[in-house]
């Protein structure tokens, strides 16, 4: 039974419900690009489907439109896949488990991919329909963007004639998107060594942080449980004797993690300190964060063996050294625009091999040389414990654009249809904007979309009454252009 059956417009809902039927995670978008590929046989549209599942559609301009400049509607296929610790969905076989309730869109226990489903749903909405006026359309979707817009990297431009782009991934209904930070992925390896060692095994977790874009949110001050675990295991570290087996948490670098624990072993006799000290530490940090994450919770429980050795002592030393300094949060403001963030990074992944830890960081800037002296300063550090660092992914930075006849356009079309001016600003988050305008000289475009919160979390959600708004705008800027 469709749950989101009867809400207007129903063609927008009827194929975002189908996008949330199929599996679509970041590096598993092959089912989610051959739906694609199928509903533009079905419309008899023109498409490419290329080796990294990227699909283009293209679609004649309506009778009067047939002539005018080509747009380009853009966004991406694939979503973030967080959920609850108790959630059983899988997401490489299962759908969403959607929720409607007072006009808001959720999943049950997981992210519900409004980032970027929405666009995929208007996009296949406009494409699909015969009576909406509007020029030659290209319609781009890309893969993998939410780790390192790989799909938009690998895209080929070269078959693409639009120089005006309408990018629906953004969050916030009357925000117009001008500009946008570069970033990269930099993964930070440590060699560690292992030896023998007797005691209580014990597992500490730090869970009940409200997490968040690592971009969009970063400046909201919340807590990483990656860095928490840090702090927590320098803490016992002074009053114990004790030495990892494994450290793991997060799972997305764009996601401020949520969740961290590390496994580790302790003389039966300095245990009950341990307890003291994680109570004490949970009842610092959640005064420390009160605003932001209250409900931190710290247990330290007692573990089965882990099938590894423990580490050293100068290895435990290290790993407990990187997580605790490694930088992490803000690092610079924008000078000029107010409360906006130059230049971040998130450590959003920690895990664990025999052989090595892992630290997996989302560095962003607006400003280039900014970026590479953060990855250089990451590297430093690194190397200066034994390690090595590899990056990734890397996107330049989306400039503002003095003069664009889009953005013009598409305020002077808000002011009329709402009364009130939009906000127009940059975005410390990447959006793929920057790729397209280096691929594509002389792009004009604006990143815009409908109300979502808490994206890249289990509490994300959709309002419906933005989706609808967002549509009839979208139509009418089409119109205009």
């Amino acid at each position: 039974m469709s749950v989101l059956e009867g809400l207007q417009p129903a063609s927008v809902f009827k194929y975002f419900e189908d996008i949330c039927g199929i599996p679509h995670g970041s590096r598993d978008t092959k089912k989610i690009s051959d739906y694609l590929v199928q509903f533009a046989k079905k419309q008899g549209l023109r498409y490419v489907q290329d080796e990294s599942n990227n699909v283009i559609i293209w679609k004649d301009g309506t009778a009067g439109y047939e002539d005018h400049a080509p747009v380009m509607l853009q966004g991406h296929m694939d979503m973030v896949c967080e959920k609850e610790a108790d959630c059983t969905i899988d997401f490489t076989k299962d759908g969403l488990d959607l929720r409607l309730e007072d006009g808001i869109i959720s999943a049950k226990g997981t992210t519900l991919g409004g980032d970027d489903g929405i666009a995929v749903a208007y996009a296949l909405a406009i494409l699909a329909s015969d009576d909406i006026p509007h020029p030659p359309l290209e319609v781009v979707l890309t893969v993998d963007e939410e780790i390192g817009m790989l799909g938009a990297a690998a895209l080929d431009a070269s078959v693409l004639k639009s120089r005006t782009m309408l990018n629906m991934d953004s969050e916030d209904e009357g925000f117009f998107l001008v500009s946008c930070a570069g970033g990269c992925t930099s993964v930070a390896h440590l060699p560690v060594q292992r030896e023998a060692k007797t005691g209580t095994a014990l597992r500490l977790v730090i869970d009940g942080l409200q997490g968040g874009h690592s971009g969009a949110e970063i400046h909201k001050g919340r807590a990483n449980a990656n860095q928490l675990l840090g702090r927590v295991l320098y803490a016992m570290q002074k009053e114990a004797d004790i030495a990892l087996y494994q450290v793991q948490g997060g799972s997305k670098d764009n996601a401020i993690p949520r969740q961290a624990q590390a496994d580790l072993v302790v003389e039966e006799s300095q245990k009950e300190s341990l307890y003291r000290i994680a109570e004490a530490q949970q009842k610092e940090l959640r005064d420390e964060y009160q605003y932001t994450d209250a409900e931190i919770t710290i247990s330290l429980n007692e573990a089965e063996q882990s099938e590894w050795q423990p580490m050293t002592k100068e290895s435990t030393q290290m790993v407990i050294d990187c997580l605790l300094n490694l930088p992490g949060g803000i690092v610079a403001m924008d000078p000029i625009m107010d409360h906006m963030v130059q230049t971040s990074l998130n450590m959003g992944i920690l895990t664990s091999s025999e052989e090595e830890v892992r630290f997996s960081f989302c560095v962003r800037s607006s400003v280039d040389s900014q970026k590479v002296a953060l990855v250089d300063r990451l590297e430093s550090f690194i190397q200066a414990k034994g390690g090595t660092l590899e990056n990734a992914g890397n996107y330049p930075a989306w400039e503002y654009r003095k003069d664009s006849p889009l953005r013009d356009t598409m305020v002077a079309t808000y002011q009329k249809m709402y009364g009130k001016d939009p906000v127009v600003q940059g975005l410390h988050a990447g959006v793929e904007c920057g790729l397209f305008s280096g691929k594509l000289p002389g792009l004009d475009c604006v990143s815009y979309g409908p109300d979502m919160k808490d994206i890249h979390t289990p509490k994300e959600s959709m309002c419906v009454e933005s989706v609808k708004r967002t549509w009839d705008f979208t139509l009418e800027v089409l119109k205009q252009l």
